[in-house]
């Protein structure tokens, strides 16, 4: 039947309150769902905190997690197109953190905006006034210069390319922000990079523990950046490496000899538990083991496994083993996260409570971090600080 409804019909539907709205068709998908409930923690945090969430160590995990996540849904344009209807605070167009004024002293303010201001408690004067742009240049860039001493450091870059043609070293690939320091080596942009020397720590204009370096290149220049300078160039440099330390042995075969024994495998597991903690928690949330047998076979039991939180798991990752001894590999890896462990009782089929060992509140980055410590032989000068989720290096002469 036709549709005669004027629009003196739809003003007074209108004063009565009907909503003329289009119903819209059809339901989110799954992922959709997940999408937008991720965007909501972030919009939670924001309305909060008044800002947004920031990356670096002095923030918590969670925090961190956040804006990795804003970033990606930021960068995605599938869920872009999800969220722009939703988002009534601004946060995936957002440049800068929405603190409020209530929130910061005049001094703040004017430091969050890049401006100096004397401390004379006159902050309409301004002085030294920068653009983020020109900051961020001023970080980055270190102007590279002749090594005058090269001659000392000219043998250890001979060395280390005899060390790299025997296999003495090898090379991995650098992890996302992982910890440099004195001594490193690394390959960025081509050439062999040798951390010569780690200045004082300070704390940057954002806040962030930074340091200043001596960094020598095997092409005989050396530059004095800063270490987040570097590990931000080591991260955007896909093909950059780290070079391992001598003595050590590799721990995961990159090759296999015919004399290698098989090990097994490190795994790394995810639960698909509904249990409401471990479903808001499940991104660092992880099972860490290590196994002599195929993986997917030792996990096909799950659901019925209180070890396994009585659930189906996902396999994050595996990493190959070959001659070494399983037991004290575990038995390391679970005492460097022991602070992290995750404090949970399940009752198994008989009712009798068990507690698992084998569960961690570390997100995936760091278990990475450690492996790849592991392998190079400097896992015992580090500890793991739950609390930001990164390593800290141990005090000499402390257990």
């Amino acid at each position: 039947m036709p549709n005669y409804t004027t629009d003196e019909d739809l003003e007074l539907l209108a004063e009565l309150g009907v909503d003329l709205a289009p119903e819209v068709s059809g339901l989110r998908s799954a992922k959709e769902e997940r999408i937008i409930a991720g965007f909501e923690e972030i919009e939670r945090f924001v309305i909060e905190q008044g800002r947004l969430p920031y990356h670096g160590e002095a923030c918590d995990i969670f925090e961190r997690l956040y804006a990795v996540r804003l970033d990606r849904l930021r960068e995605s344009e599938e869920c872009r197109q999800v969220l722009s209807p939703l988002d009534s605070h601004g946060l995936l167009d957002a440049e800068a953190s929405l603190i409020t004024e209530e929130n910061l002293s005049d001094e703040a303010l004017l430091a969050s905006l890049d401006v100096d201001a004397e401390l004379n408690n006159d902050v309409m004067q301004l002085v030294n006034v920068r653009s983020r742009q020109e900051i961020k240049a001023a970080e980055e860039i270190a102007q590279r210069t002749v090594c005058a001493d090269f001659i000392e450091f000219k043998p250890i870059f001979e060395q280390l390319q005899r060390d790299l043609r025997t296999g003495t070293r090898q090379t991995i690939k650098y992890q996302d922000n992982a910890a440099i320091d004195q001594g490193d080596l690394f390959i960025l942009d081509g050439q062999k990079v040798l951390v010569a020397s780690i200045g004082d720590f300070f704390v940057s204009d954002y806040g962030r523990h930074d340091s200043r370096l001596r960094v020598i290149y095997d092409n005989g220049t050396e530059s004095d950046l800063l270490l987040r300078s570097l590990q931000r160039a080591l991260n955007k440099d896909k093909a950059s490496r780290r070079i391992t330390k001598p003595d050590f042995g590799p721990l995961f075969s990159h090759v296999e000899a015919e004399d290698d024994l098989p090990s097994g495998h490190i795994y790394v597991l995810r639960s698909r538990s509904d249990d409401p903690f471990i479903a808001e928690n499940r991104s660092i949330i992880h099972k860490i083991g290590v196994t002599g047998g195929d993986v997917k076979t030792r996990i096909a039991n799950a659901k019925n496994d209180p070890t396994y939180l009585l659930a189906d798991v996902e396999i994050v990752a595996t990493f190959k083993l070959v001659n070494i001894n399983r037991k004290g590999l575990e038995k390391l890896i679970h005492k460097f996260f022991s602070s992290a462990r995750l404090d949970l009782e399940l009752p198994d089929r008989f009712g009798i409570p068990v507690q698992p060992q084998e569960w961690f509140l570390v997100p995936f980055e760091a278990i990475e971090q450690a492996v790849n410590k592991i392998q190079d032989g400097t896992i015992d000068q580090f500890r793991y600080d739950r609390k930001t989720a990164n390593f800290t290096e141990r005090i000499k002469g402390l257990v």
